[in-house]
């Protein structure tokens, strides 16, 4: 009777425990989706200042009242409220300015976006003028498909229609569709 009893007490106690674990695993479909969703990480820096170098040289200077770094898949810097960066040469001295009231940086592809009255200057007094512009810091050059507006110390002015290519110096550019006034001194007309 003992053993009986002591067999039908296991058996009820295993349904019961059964029970309990079937009852207390249930997740509502929400929560199992809140846990595989991958958390995004956002870092807020203000009053920035960042130095890029390659091979042991400064090559630029950054400077921003705002900077947030958010890390997904691929890590995104953002500027949003304006950004200002000096370029150097090899000799660490200023060869070009860029400012614009928006930047984005792509980490892993080496780009950055500039958009919303972005300006470079160049120390010949060159200036260019466009709503958006992309930085290749790689192959250390600006490009954009957007209209363009470049006015040099001289006075001459010259326009890119669907866009324009630049070193990162500002020296050398490619105008894509361009137009331009262009000063002729007097003494190179025919008389």
């Amino acid at each position: 009777m003992t053993n009986l009893f002591s067999h039908k007490l296991y058996y009820e106690a295993a349904i019961i425990m059964c029970c309990f674990f079937v009852c207390s695993c249930e997740n509502s479909m929400q929560e199992v989706n809140d846990l595989s969703k991958k958390k995004i990480g956002k870092d807020i820096a203000e009053d920035v200042t960042s130095y890029m170098s390659q091979g042991a040289h400064v090559k630029a200077k950054l400077t921003s009242p705002l900077m947030t770094r958010t890390e997904a898949d691929t890590a995104i810097i953002e500027f949003p409220k304006t950004l200002q960066v000096e370029f150097y040469d090899d000799s660490t001295k200023p060869e070009s300015h860029l400012f614009a009231n928006y930047g984005k940086y792509f980490e892993q592809q080496g780009k950055v976006f500039l958009k919303d009255s972005v300006i470079v200057f160049n120390i010949k007094g060159d200036t260019l003028l466009t709503n958006e512009l992309w930085w290749d810091r790689d192959k250390e050059i600006f490009y954009t498909d957007k209209k363009v507006w470049i006015n040099q110390k001289d006075n001459q002015k010259f326009i890119g229609e669907n866009g324009m290519q630049a070193d990162q110096s500002f020296k050398e550019w490619t105008l894509f569709q361009g137009s331009g006034i262009r000063n002729v001194p007097d003494s190179t007309l025919p008389q």
